[in-house]
């Protein structure tokens, strides 16, 4: 048989194992962003359980939505001396090195073959 435990009994117990648990109130909207997709959960309830210095988080609940990354290929700071290298090593101006680069995400090895493949 088993029996079931109150509530400010199990915060007691929880307290006493080093566990804090608390809402987080008047939350509108939790966003989830991965390399492909971006989801939002609006209206959640919200959980901030606190465990030996970390902090867990429990969203229930609310619409959630699904879409695509947007994906930014501009505002990549491209350092001069990745230019010249890349420059250097195609044979190409440095405005199409620069380009590549940032083309890119500044990602040498990808800007080379870039140039390389594109004459």
């Amino acid at each position: 048989m088993h029996r079931r435990v109150n509530p400010r009994e199990a915060k007691r117990m929880m307290q006493r194992m080093g566990l804090n648990m608390d809402a987080v109130t008047d939350v509108q909207e939790v966003v989830i962003k991965t390399a492909t997709k971006e989801i939002t959960i609006e209206e959640p309830e919200v959980a901030m359980l606190e465990m030996q210095g970390q902090k867990i988080f429990q969203v229930t609940g609310g619409k959630i939505t699904e879409k695509a990354a947007e994906h930014k290929t501009s505002g990549v700071t491209v350092a001069e001396e990745d230019v010249r290298l890349v420059a250097d090593q195609t044979g190409k101006t440095l405005e199409k090195a620069r380009n590549a680069l940032e083309e890119c995400q500044g990602d040498l090895a990808k800007a080379i073959l870039f140039l390389q493949s594109n004459p």
